[in-house]
């Protein structure tokens, strides 16, 4: 059972996934330097309170929770650490037998130099009025691998922000580092992707990176942590910037006929493919976002592009009033991976994507690698696959995630014309409203594929699916179908080889709670469970 850590000077996060071998509830032991120190349910702890620069033994052991002293919470669990803490780990035959155990000598980051932004030579005020993007900028660049920005209390306005390679952000409880609202703050525009198309767009509020589908990433080790907020100027931003485009594309907008105006989701669709995101990660690998809240990005709050090994865990993402205010979207991305994150968005909690027709297909750069887990939807549609998967999405896993507060829960969804696959999708021990497979017919601009997409290969294990959803509009529960599987109807294009094994359906009464299925292939059902009323 191998596992992963992210390291700051006093922190060492751990973080694996759910073990396969072992089915039921499992407990995770954590030891360092052989005493044990915390005993978990979920798969990821942190370490607080080191010494920089040290190195330490940490352990975890495995085991399926077989005993009434083991079904205890997180909380629980870390309240009785003293009480059950032995001297040492198990390693005298004290484990159980069928436990799984990995280890790993991990040393903490060695302590950098503290940048004050509010302290020479930078002088940025946090009173909320005062325009800080000189001034921050100054520190991101006086920033290397010794030195680390310091954001104390306050709120700090500012444009936009370039971080460069080995640079590390702190923002402590309190601070804001504030986006304007005026589009002339985001200049100038970059090369970006929006909706599966490369296109110049508005500087981000946090950006690095440059876009090239050409190149591996070139701009890498980033931290931006702490216990504060980073936030945009959210719709007020959106609608300013789709007003100033709206001008600019006069003519071309004039051109177009009725039939290709409703290729795309609204009027607003052409104009607004331009706005900022929050925070904008460009052909980076290692970049990391912990602790913060990450708020009203005038479009997506975190966009990784053309990336690897991009880990977010332990935020809150707000968005609830801004159109496309989706939260984490991996786009043409490898090995990304988000824990422990509460979501109240206007659109997709998580959307992965790898781009649109034709551009996508040509480009073919797949989004793989995906790892969610101990995530929460209070609002929002869920987590999304799609609709811009040309470049094809694969090896996507789930676990311990709580959809219910959302709109679609997993929704896999593509056109006709988007060509491309997702497959080797699986979701386990999780709950969802609803679990969507199939077409949309907006934002369908764009040439064709060859051939439609093929989606199959996917798994749901140990899930709830409550046949209900809170309707995004009126934040009404509505029932619905508990699972829709709709194939695209060309031969060898059906939604196939998709298995549920041990599912709870539940909802409405009646045919509003089943199961739906349109074109598909070899899908199986494996001790699925209707309830009714919450009641099996």
């Amino acid at each position: 059972m191998p596992f992963h850590y992210a390291v700051t000077d006093t922190t060492i996060t751990l973080y694996w996934e759910k073990p396969e071998e072992l089915s039921g509830e499992i407990c995770y032991e954590i030891y360092v330097e052989g005493v044990f120190s915390a005993k978990r349910s979920k798969t990821h702890f942190t370490l607080e309170n080191l010494a920089p620069d040290k190195e330490y033994e940490v352990e975890i052991y495995a085991k399926p929770v077989d005993a009434a002293s083991d079904k205890k919470t997180d909380e629980e669990m870390a309240d009785s650490v003293k009480k059950e803490a032995p001297e040492s780990t198990p390693g005298n035959g004290s484990e159980a037998s069928d436990s799984l155990h990995a280890s790993c000598r991990i040393r903490t980051a060695k302590r950098r130099r503290r940048l004050d932004i509010t302290k020479a030579p930078y002088f940025a005020a946090g009173d909320g009025k005062t325009l800080n993007t000189r001034a921050i900028q100054k520190a991101l660049e006086d920033c290397g691998e010794n030195a680390a920005v310091y954001v104390p209390a306050g709120v700090f306005l500012t444009g936009a922000l370039r971080l460069n390679s080995n640079t590390e952000l702190y923002l402590e409880e309190g601070a804001v580092i504030q986006g304007t609202t005026n589009p002339a703050d985001y200049l100038p525009r970059i090369p970006s992707r929006f909706e599966g198309l490369e296109m110049e767009c508005y500087s981000s509020l946090l950006n690095m990176g440059r876009l090239d589908h050409t190149k591996e990433p070139d701009c890498e080790n980033i931290l931006i942590h702490g216990k504060g907020t980073i936030a945009s100027g959210g719709r007020a931003l959106a609608e300013a910037v789709i007003s100033a485009e709206k001008e600019r594309l006069t003519d071309f907008l004039a051109g177009l006929s009725e039939e290709q105006k409703k290729e795309y989701e609204k009027p607003e669709t052409i104009p607004g493919r331009v706005r900022p995101r929050l925070i904008n990660i460009s052909n980076c690998k290692n970049v990391r976002i912990s602790g913060l809240a990450l708020e009203n990005g005038a479009s997506w709050n975190v966009h990784m592009i053309y990336s690897k090994g991009i880990l977010t865990d332990n935020c809150t993402f707000f968005s609830k009033d801004v159109w496309n205010g989706d939260g984490w979207d991996p786009d043409s991305s490898e090995n990304c991976t988000i824990f422990g994150c509460v979501f109240r968005t206007g659109d997709d909690s998580i959307a992965i994507k790898s781009g649109k027709n034709p551009e996508g297909n040509v480009i073919g750069r797949p989004c793989r690698g995906i790892r969610i887990f101990d995530c929460v939807c209070e609002a929002g549609h869920g987590i999304t696959i799609g609709s811009e998967m040309s470049g094809g999405v694969s090896d996507v896993k789930i676990w311990d995630c709580d959809l219910s507060g959302g709109c679609y829960g997993l929704e896999v969804k593509g056109t006709k014309k988007r060509g491309g696959y997702v497959r080797d999708v699986q979701v386990r021990d999780s709950v969802l409203p609803r679990i969507l497979f199939h077409a949309v017919d907006y934002n369908d601009d764009g040439i064709g594929a060859e051939k439609p997409p093929v989606f199959e290969s996917c798994r749901f294990e140990n899930v709830r699916v409550l046949g209900r959803y809170v309707d995004r509009d009126s934040g009404e529960v509505k029932d619905c179908a508990g699972i829709e599987l709709r194939g695209f109807d060309e031969p060898g294009h059906e939604i196939r080889d998709v298995l549920f094994k041990n599912v709870r359906l539940s909802g409405g009464q009646g045919q509003a709670c089943g199961i739906v299925m349109e074109n598909c292939e070899d899908v199986r059902f494996e001790d699925v469970r209707v309830e009714e009323d919450g009641i099996i």
